[in-house]
This record gives structure tokens, sequence and C-alpha cells, in this order.
């Protein structure tokens, strides 16, 4: 799920347990992949995605945008909204994860992959690390996300990650001709407690 949508959260300084001094990059560290804030540079390979039918599997609306539109996209991002690259430890850039703000200033994120790096723990791991950086970095409640009810991979993501199951919301996106029911998970601070990956709290 990559949903890129208008939020109000105050911007934030990237900055964990690991600094990338070598080129100025803020970076999350994790033991299998870190998460990158997205760059203006990576806009070319996020237009390939996005134009890709298989990056957006078969649950979630198709969406193509020329590389052009989406840097226009990224220069006009919301400052309280933040997306980042996915990437292994040889560097292989295999999807993006980032957070919004949804309806009722709810915090909510969204993720994917590319096809063939899915099922290896990658995502679940992405989740994790986007999790502790926003219960450690911001005064919030609760964090959300949203999936079809037919999309049982992302499903396993969210509850490895420690979300529960809320409830369906039904005809809530419209998807290839259809509308969807979606499933509203949530990942509250108390049942978050402490940071699964993470080592250090995260500097503003």
């Amino acid at each position: 799920m990559h949903l890129k949508m208008q939020s109000k959260i105050l911007p934030q300084v990237i900055r964990t347990d690991t600094e990338n001094t070598t080129n100025g990059e803020r970076v999350l560290e994790g033991k299998n992949v870190n998460l990158r804030l997205e760059e203006k540079e990576d806009m070319k390979l996020v237009s390939e995605w996005l134009n890709n039918p298989d990056y957006w599997g078969e649950y979630l609306p198709l969406k193509q945008q020329s590389r052009t539109e989406v840097e226009k996209e990224y220069d006009s991002q919301p400052q309280d909204s933040k997306w980042f690259i996915v990437e292994k430890k040889d560097g292989s850039k295999i999807g993006s994860i980032g957070y919004f703000l949804a309806t009722g200033n709810l915090v909510e994120i969204g993720y994917s992959l590319i096809p063939n790096e899915r099922g290896k723990g990658y995502c679940t791991e992405a989740a994790k690390i986007l999790v502790d950086y926003l219960f450690l970095s911001k005064s919030i409640v609760r964090v959300q996300s949203h999936t079809d009810v037919r999309n049982l991979p992302s499903q396993k993501v969210l509850e490895k990650t420690g979300f529960k199951k809320e409830g369906i919301v039904r005809k809530s996106l419209f998807a290839r001709g259809e509308w969807r029911d979606m499933i509203l998970y949530s990942i509250l601070r108390e049942e978050w407690k402490e940071p699964k990956i993470l080592t250090k709290k995260p500097s503003v």
C-alpha cells in the first residue's frame, strides 16, 4: 500500500541510531533493511514503480504518472508526511513506506515492495522500523493502516508488527471498477511499549 495523502503533522528531522555522514542522507537502520528518506533523485525509480501494475498488485487502484508529474508531487508533498525508500543492506532499492495524516488527524502508514522482494520479511521489518520511529519521535497515541479484506500478505505484515484488527470499513476504496471493503488496523502506544528495532530515540 503506497498512498500519499494530505496530513498535518509538524515536520521532523530524520536522525536515528545511524546517520550517513558521507552524503548527508538520513537513515533509519534495521537489521536487514534501511529506510532512507526519499529524495528528488529517487523519483525516476519511483515513477517506474508507480507505472508498473505489478507494483500495485491486485488490491489497489492503478496509477499512471509521468516522471515530471511524480517530481511535481514530490516537490509539493506536505511537510507533515514522510516517505522512505526501503533498501537492502547491499543498497538495492526494493520499495517504499511512509506515513501521512488520515481523517481525524490520525497517523496512518502505507507501504509497497517490488514483487520479487515480497514474502521475505523485509516489509514487516520496515513497518516495525517506521512504527518505532513514529512512537519515539512524536506525541501520538496510535498508528493505523488500511488494507483490502482479501490482501492476506498485507494483513500478516500488520499483525506481525503488532497491529490489531479494529473492523471492516465497507466499500471505502474504489479500485478496478468496484468498491472494496478495507480492514482498519491500529497499534496503540501502550501496545507498542518499546522499540522493536531502533536502538536510540531519534533526535529532533
